[in-house]
Formats: C-alpha cells, structure tokens, sequence
C-alpha cells in the first residue's frame, strides 16, 4: 500500500473524476442562495418566537441573538464548500461518510419534516383574521381553510414551473425585499424609535431583573428561537441543494433536477467531480470561495437584520402591553407593528406580508425535503435509478403534500413547528462534527492544496459545536429538572 493510499479518506473519494473548476458568472449570476435562505429563515424564528420571547421576557434574553445568528456561520459554510467542490449534496457526503450515519441523518430528517405544514396554517392565522372567510367558521377552521388554499396555490406552481429553483429563488427574493421593507418603515415611527436606545442596550448584555417569573414551558420556545435565529436544525441542509440546482462551482457538471442548465445536459448526474490541479481552477476557486463566504452572509446578516427588526417592534408595542402571539394568532399579534405607522391598512398590509413569508416557508420546504427525499433514494437504493431522479422528486413533493396536509390538523400551528424543531435540533448537534470529519478528514486530502479548508473554519466550526452541545444540555437540564 503506498503512502498516498493510507491518507485518511482518500480511498472514499478517488473513484470521483477530476475537471476543472468552472467560470465564475459574475456576483450578480451566482448570488441566490442565500437570500433564499434568508427569506425561508423568517417563517418562525423572526416572526414568531423572537417576538415572542421578547414581548414576555423583554431585553431578557435579546443578548443571545446576535450569536445564534452568527453560530449558523461556519456550518453554512462547510455545507456550501462540499458541494462547490464536489457537486454533490450534503447528504451525499453524510452518505459517504458513513452509510449507517446517513440513514439515521435520513430517519431524523424525515421525522423534522413530518410537520412542516404548520407553516403553511400559520400563514393561514394571518389570511383568517384579514378576510374573517369562510364565514361562520370558527378561528381554527379558517386558518386551516387558508392553510390548505395556499398549499394548492405553491403546488400549483411548482407542478407549472419548467425550472423550480428559478421560481423559488425569485419569489423568495420578493418576499425578502417586501419583508424588510415593510420591517424597515415599521421600525421608523416615532413610538418604535423611542424605545430604540434601550433596546440596543440589551444586545450586550443580559437585562435584569426579568419582568416576569421564568416559565419553563417556554424553554422549548426559547431553544426554537435560538436554533431558528437563521435556519436551524436541517432546514440548514437546504444550502447544499441550492447551490446544487443553482449548478455554482463543480455543480455546474451536475445537471439540475427540474430544468436544465444553460448549456448543459438535462439528466442530472449521481456521483460528483473533484477540482482538478490546474492553475486556471486555482485562480477560478479564489473567486468561488469568496463568493461562498458572501452568499452566507447575505442569508445570516440579512436574517439578523430583520430579527432585530420584528424585536424591536415587539420591544415597544407588545411588551408594554403584554400582547404574546400565541396559538391561531401567531401572525395577528404582530400586525399592531404596522398598524401603528398606517392604520388600518397597516394591519392588512402587514397581513398579507405574513401570509407570505409564513406559507412561502411551506413552498421552499417542500421543494427542498422532496429533492432530499429523491436524492437520498437514488444513492442508497441503486434500482430506484430505473426512474429519473425528477420523477422521484414529484412523487415525494405529492407525499408529503398529502402529509403535512394531515399533520396540520393534530395540534396549533405553533405546537408543531416546535415538535420539528426539537427534533431538527439532534441533528444542529451533530452537524458540526459531521461536517468536520467530511471536509477537513475525507474530502481536504483529494483536494489540490489551494482548495483545502483553512484552520480558522475547524477553529469556528469548533465554537459552533461547543455552543451549540452547551445549549442541549442546558435546555435537558431545564425541561428535567423538578418544577
């Protein structure tokens, strides 16, 4: 055996071929992904458990959010390096690392999933209190009513869309703007910017005394808004695929689930390539990398703008009133936020900007888990490879349409997006060891030497996993602990 061959996971790897790294299209052809990922974070943790932490507990907690934010950094990263190196997904890469670990990751993932439908009623609080439609029906009923319209609506739109990731991207980049833009203007009227300088006080530091006695059935509430400051547990795998249909870097030889790339084959391929040693990759990976490190940002620093946003809001016109959104009002709580600055139309605008970046969560996750779902298939099951990966996908994009559409029905909006919550939680935990022995163990010594991961992203990556296993065992220390 030579010496190249006893290299740690070099054997896992070598079968993949080697070309080079493609062009970079410039940043305003590459960039996507991450405003998708900011857009898709503000299903829950901006709009719901933030403000609601914030409307009970006041400055309290506020200190936490600018790291919970940043801790979904390295991770990002390492997720989106993978797959601009290799063109395969994340969970390619769990796969490879282990077989066995990846399908418990699949197991885990699939359980988070199975309430992702909340999303959708939530959005449905919002189109329930500003059309009071169907009338006659009780507050649940119309919620879920506008919840089933809105799931229709997406699916309809995906079913009629030639390149799915082209109508995501670009509807979500409308929400996105609509959101801040609304947010913004919100946050400038004179009874929001009084409170301002008090609330930026509470970013750096804890504020005591706490304005209410500590409740520990929102433990679960808080670990949600901490692991959702951003897209946590595996809505955070999302990335990988993105930037794979997005075909950035060495997916550009991958092909695209639905829609080809410009220029390219339209059947996706299963196994990925590596970088090859030339200098033109060399020099055409600077770029990628840079783009890779600005693409996350532009989701984290974007979500944390709005974060802040929705908690200064909630800071100066639901704490002093002690306005908690809660059950089949997640979104109507919060519509005193634009109320103020315009009325009644406020309130209906902002209604409507709830409705959409609660239920277009429900559209990008279920275009997301059904491309996981098919993907997974096609690599664990070879036969599965007898149907196109896209047919894959829509089969599973109509199973779980079918099941989040019943789930919906079992509990309030909010109690399920914090059951997928603590199980999408498991895996934030192990993601960072996960993704440490993928790319700095198996996948760095395949690669040429300019394109290894640096020590300061296993430093980062390090921190992200020591804060993220602290938080696991304070919050079992909470919930166990006698009342």
């Amino acid at each position: 055996m030579t010496q190249e061959q006893n290299i740690p996971g070099k054997n896992k790897l070598s079968s993949l071929g080697r070309k080079p790294v493609p062009r970079f299209p410039g940043w305003w052809a590459a960039l996507g992904p991450g405003v998708v990922w900011m857009a898709l974070a503000q299903g829950s943790g901006e709009l719901i458990w933030w403000p609601y932490i914030v409307a009970k507990y006041g400055l309290t907690f506020l200190f936490l959010l600018i790291p919970a934010c940043l801790l979904q950094y390295p991770v990002t990263v390492e997720i989106g390096r993978y797959t601009l190196l290799t063109g395969e997904s994340i969970f390619h890469g769990f796969i490879r690392l282990n077989r066995w670990f990846g399908i418990f990751l699949w197991v885990l993932m699939t359980l988070s999933f199975l309430w992702f439908g909340a999303f959708a009623s939530a959005g449905g609080t919002a189109m329930a209190a500003l059309t009071h439609f169907p009338s006659g029906w009780s507050l649940r009923g119309q919620t879920l009513f506008w919840g089933y319209v809105s799931i229709a609506v997406f699916l309809t739109a995906i079913l009629l869309s030639k390149v799915v990731y082209t109508l995501i991207e670009r509807f979500m980049k409308a929400v996105a703007v609509i959101t801040v833009a609304g947010l913004l203007w919100a946050c400038l009227q004179p009874e929001v910017l009084h409170s301002a300088p008090s609330f930026l006080k509470g970013l750096f530091g804890p504020h005591s005394p706490m304005p209410h006695p500590w409740d520990n059935n929102d433990a679960t509430k808080l670990l949600t808004a901490i692991t959702f400051a951003g897209l946590g547990g595996f809505w955070i795998l999302f990335y990988s695929y993105w930037m794979r249909d997005k075909g950035n870097a060495m997916a550009d030889h991958m092909g695209r689930i639905t829609g080809p790339i410009k220029g390219k084959p339209e059947t996706i391929t299963s196994d990925g390539n590596l970088p090859d040693e030339s200098p033109e990759s060399s020099k055409r990976w600077n770029y990628w990398r840079r783009y890779l490190a600005v693409d996350s940002l532009t989701g984290i620093c974007g979500n944390l703008f709005t974060t802040l946003m929705t908690c200064l809001l909630a800071y100066a016109l639901l704490f002093p009133k002690g306005l908690l959104p809660n059950e089949y009002e997640l979104a109507v709580v919060q519509s005193r936020f634009f109320e103020i600055s315009w009325g009644y139309t406020g309130r209906i605008l902002f209604l409507i900007v709830a409705a959409a970046f609660l239920t277009d969560t429900w559209l990008a996750t279920a275009d997301a888990v059904s491309r996981m779902q098919a993907d997974i298939v096609h690599i664990l099951f070879p036969k599965s490879r007898h149907f196109e990966l896209r047919h894959w996908y829509y089969f599973f994009l109509g199973v779980l349409t079918v099941i989040t559409s019943f789930t919906m029905l079992l509990d309030a909006p909010g109690t399920l997006i914090l059951t997928s919550a603590v199980i999408g939680f498991i895996g934030t935990v192990i993601f960072p060891v996960a993704l440490y022995l993928l790319n700095h163990r198996m996948l760095a010594p395949n690669l040429p030497l300019w394109a290894r991961p640096r020590k300061i992203s296993l430093c980062l990556l390090a921190v992200s996993f020591l804060a993220y296993l602290a938080l696991a065992v304070a919050y079992l220390w909470v919930i166990l602990s006698p009342k």
